[in-house]
């Protein structure tokens, strides 16, 4: 299996190597196999080849069985004619990745934001590749515009198509948990838009009839996660819904550096960090990278399933159960959950915690 690694920017390089550590016991462990090629994105890429994504990487990257991409600071690339290209944006995009999967749950033995007696397990499946994001919905140019100095415009794009495919990954990841979708919007007020995905949803249900389907406005959602976090199961969203509940539900369990993610196509599958690039903790070896060890472990689950590969699946399973064994401890949890352990220790103490069943 051949994995197409991409450090990023800000913290990235740091929380991947200690993931790869992770991963490269994991593969001894259950016989994986995985090979590794290495690319550069973001200020790396700028320095070298001015831009901060080739078209290369992109086209090179449809090839592999896996991709491993780490954190950008595209918010502090130069403009688009300069070079500056969101590269997570790009991924999800050209490669179609359009499902952005981002689970959160609590764990007993670590202090949390939860309210007290509450506890949460959660998948959040957030559609990627069209919303509000103006690199995301035009065909050409930009989603934004401003007409005079004084006004600011923004377009936005929902499509039968988009709606109906995450609305049934969606579905089929209940059929395996507890059998509870919720979908996320704001019909409301977004009466053609949000109208459109909640009539998509609803038309998606009827083909799983076993599962039990509620929507909730996203203003309501927020205050039902502090609330109330046991009554989700799989949530469904567009693009920027998904993204706000998706870093609420992490935080609320412990830290936005414990939620896993993965970006993934029918027939290819990205691991991502779900927290940003931190570049002000850069090269200081203060990252928490468990985000990114659990990404990889989603990553291997997705390959697992897809590839009938039992031992990937296994691996995955291995990878989670090790990572909590490691915050289980508060001797060896990273500075941003009390601790004192830097990242590069982390990922080794997690690689050693990893057993076959």
């Amino acid at each position: 299996m051949r994995i197409l690694v991409c450090p990023g920017d800000g913290i990235g390089p740091e929380i991947i190597a200690a993931s790869i550590d992770v991963l490269q016991k994991a593969d001894r462990t259950f016989n994986l196999e995985l090979q590794y090629d290495y690319e550069d994105i973001g200020f790396a890429s700028l320095e070298r080849y001015g831009t901060t994504l080739r078209p290369e990487v992109l086209e090179k990257a449809t090839a592999y069985d896996g991709l491993i991409l780490g954190t950008v600071s595209h918010a502090d690339y130069p403009s688009p004619d300069k070079g500056g290209r969101n590269v997570s944006a790009a991924f999800r995009r050209d490669l179609d990745l359009y499902a952005n999967v981002r689970p959160s749950r609590t764990r007993p033995f670590l202090t949390s934001n939860m309210r007290e007696g509450k506890t949460m397990d959660l998948v959040i499946m957030r559609e990627a590749t069209e919303g509000f994001y103006p690199d995301r919905n035009m065909h050409l140019g930009w989603g934004e515009m401003m007409p005079s100095k004084d006004m600011a415009l923004s377009v936005r794009r929902i499509t039968r198509h988009c709606s109906e495919r995450i609305a049934r990954r969606a579905f089929e990841l209940a059929m395996k948990r507890r059998k509870k979708v919720t979908a996320i919007h704001k019909a409301n007020s977004f009466h053609m838009t949000d109208g459109l995905f909640l009539e998509c949803v609803r038309d998606v249900a009827k083909d799983f009839p076993e599962v039990q389907l509620n929507d909730l406005l996203v203003d309501a959602s927020t205050a039902h996660l502090v609330r109330n976090p046991e009554r989700f199961d799989v949530l469904v969203a567009t693009n920027f819904y998904g993204d706000i509940i998706s870093d609420l539900a992490a935080e609320l369990s412990g830290s936005l550096g414990l939620g896993g993610s993965i970006m993934a196509g029918d027939s290819l599958c990205c691991a991502q960090a779900q927290h940003g690039s931190a570049p002000d903790i850069q090269n200081l070896d203060r990252a928490n990278p468990t985000s990114m060890i659990l990404s990889v472990g989603m990553l291997m689950r997705w390959i697992g399933t897809h590839r009938q590969k039992p031992n990937f699946v296994a691996a995955a399973d291995a990878i989670e159960v090790a990572a909590d064994a490691v915050l289980e401890n508060p001797a060896t949890r990273t500075a941003d959950l009390g601790g004192t352990t830097g990242c590069s220790a982390f990922g080794k103490q997690v690689a050693e915690a990893i057993r076959a069943a």
